[in-house]
């Protein structure tokens, strides 16, 4: 599986990419075939003083691809919502494919 993390108008630092790789690994029990993982951590509102923190996750699959966007008040906060919902529509769709 592999994975890249991009980030949008900042920098990460290494726990939050260390978080988000470990979040990660996870994704390999719900399907086996992922060939890759794309996460982009943005920064939204850079305006204002108030950001909203948007993760989106895509999931690469042999003739698929799952993708979710969120957002929050924390990057950890919107991946894992992110996430959530990414393992919803893989489970989904292997039920489907298995009825």
């Amino acid at each position: 599986m592999n994975v890249n993390i991009q980030t949008v108008r900042f920098h990460a630092d290494s726990k939050l990419t260390e978080y988000v790789n470990r979040k990660l690994e996870k994704l390999n029990t719900f399907h086996d075939r992922i060939i890759k993982v794309e996460v982009y951590l943005k920064l939204d509102n850079v305006v204002h003083a108030i950001k909203d923190k948007i993760a989106e996750i895509k999931v690469l699959v042999p003739r698929q691809e799952f993708f979710v966007k969120t957002s929050s008040k924390s990057f950890e906060e919107s991946f894992d919502h992110a996430m959530d919902s990414i393992i919803n529509q893989i489970k989904r769709r292997k039920e489907k494919q298995a009825a």
